[in-house]
């Protein structure tokens, strides 16, 4: 199975190194900056994504490049039967959820997207232990993310910061991850009340770098997300009902105050944000795409925190219906 990766920054960077670790067949890569390549001179490489698909017609992709390519990519690719992995997020408007959705239903091969953090050990546990709870409906949840991104973060890609182009803030990046493990462990809210601001970097971005949200209904859960920190701080998740209260952290997680060990993660040479969830969702990915399995985390799946984000964006402290 070819396997070409669209995008080589830090992120692009990270697939190819999990997919070396598969086994996988770079057929190919593909970067607007020539500059790139010359880490990967022995692989076709290319400028332009739709030439390499029709040049090398790899079985599968990797999307790796900012926010706002990512929806005509997917559509280009499912097209050409090509089957897709994307990073995140899947699109950043909500007119790109229906197109992708089209594209999916009409094509042959399958649609991911990396939404990995479900795949570390201690995520699973949660998920798992909550699923086995006669009295799941009863959990409430908080999210807690607490980062630091400032002048330099934000100046080191012309497409941060910009509605247009990274489709908002510490929300659809940073947070996103965190929002969908509260929707995937609790199950979809109904509506949201929430506010949003950019307290730090007024003269830098437009977008919020902090944003607070109350979620009700299908699920109940609060969240909090910031880039405003003087320093980036260990994101939190806290679930509770009657009798039971769980913590979960990176590197742990307690039930009424008794911590659970789980096998330690296996780390890379990246950036520790992104865990070993990669690895598994990958290896996942791909048996589906072999044995022509559904892949769980698909557009359907994937578009759920997104139309959570946008209510967030729309409320300004008023309520919202979240679509679905």
């Amino acid at each position: 199975m070819t396997v070409a990766v669209i995008g080589l920054g830090v992120i692009g960077t990270h697939h190819l190194n999990v997919l070396k670790n598969l086994g996988m067949d770079v057929c190919a890569v593909c970067d607007i900056d020539e500059s790139k390549f010359s880490s990967y001179q022995l692989i076709p490489h290319f400028t332009d994504y739709r030439e390499m698909m029709d040049t090398v017609k790899p079985d599968s992709v990797h999307i790796c490049t900012p926010h706002y390519l990512h929806a005509q990519m997917i559509i280009d690719a499912l097209s050409r039967n090509i089957n897709v992995l994307c990073e995140k997020p899947l699109c950043i408007k909500s007119e790109d959820i229906d197109r992708i959705l089209a594209a999916e239903a009409a094509s042959k091969a399958i649609l991911g997207v990396c939404h990995q953090n479900r795949y570390n050990p201690g995520n699973l546990y949660v998920k798992q232990f909550v699923e086995a709870d006669p009295d799941k409906a009863a959990f409430v949840g908080s999210g807690s993310v607490v980062w630091s991104r400032g002048r330099d973060y934000y100046n080191s890609g012309e497409w941060r910061g910009k509605w247009a182009t990274e489709g908002g803030g510490v929300l659809i990046n940073q947070a996103l991850h965190t929002l969908d493990l509260l929707l995937w462990i609790l199950g979809e809210p109904d509506s949201v009340t929430a506010m949003t601001s950019n307290f730090s970097l007024k003269d830098v971005i437009e977008v919020e770098d902090t944003a607070c949200a109350m979620f009700s209904g299908g699920a109940n859960f609060s969240f909090f997300a910031t880039n405003a920190s003087h320093d980036s701080m260990s994101v939190e998740l806290t679930l509770k009902k009657r009798g039971t209260e769980i913590k979960v952290m990176p590197k742990w997680i307690s039930i009424n105050g008794e911590l659970v060990n789980f096998d330690e993660i296996q780390k890379y040479d990246t950036k520790a944000c992104y865990g070993s969830g990669h690895e598994g969702l990958m290896r996942e990915f791909y048996d589906c795409v072999q044995n022509g399995r559904h892949f769980h985390i698909d557009g359907h799946e994937a578009a759920k925190v997104i139309r959570l984000i946008l209510a967030i964006y729309k409320s300004n402290g008023n309520k919202i219906n979240i679509e679905g």
